[in-house]
């Protein structure tokens, strides 16, 4: 049996990760909120954990469940506006995570969920199965329509630096 890292070493190597997932998943405002909600709840069930675990996929996992937590809340609450845009904001391909997580935005909720679990974080299938449900046959067939209807709606086109 092997030893467990410390918590502290445990976030250092998996914050930004987690950081990447939920910026992804629910932008960048709310990403903080998430990543301390995962940090927090994992903090209470660390201990308990198998020396032997997959930390990253747990805190994936855990970071899964806080976002949709919060975006269930946030669905529920109303939000006022100075004003109503009149026509919805066209995407800017210009590689920011602000701009990744609209362009992710217009995927479905599972092949966002597939595309960012396999190709941000890099969990396999499998994993991505676990946490949004099916085979991982069905995460693949999932993660490859969200990557088709990206290059379909976007092209092959790389994101640009800014400078």
């Amino acid at each position: 049996m092997t030893d467990k890292r410390t918590f502290d070493e445990v976030v250092a190597r998996h914050g930004s990760t987690v950081l990447r997932v939920c910026r992804a998943l629910v932008g960048p405002i709310d990403a903080d909120d998430a990543w301390s909600e995962t940090f927090m709840s994992a903090l209470r069930v660390y201990p308990t954990l198998p020396a032997d675990a997959n930390v990253e996929a747990w805190l994936v996992t855990i970071a899964h469940r806080k976002v949709i937590d919060l975006v269930r809340k946030d669905r529920r609450s109303a939000k006022p506006v100075a004003e109503v845009p009149v026509e919805p904001i066209e995407f800017d391909f210009g590689g920011s995570e602000i701009d990744l997580a609209r362009l992710l935005g217009r995927l479905s909720d599972r092949q966002r969920q597939a595309v960012i679990y396999h190709y941000l974080v890099g969990l396999p299938y499998a994993e991505v199965a676990a946490l949004v449900g099916g085979s991982p046959e069905a995460a693949r067939r999932a993660a490859a329509d969200g990557i088709a209807k990206l290059r379909t709606t976007y092209g092959n086109r790389r994101p640009q630096r800014r400078h």
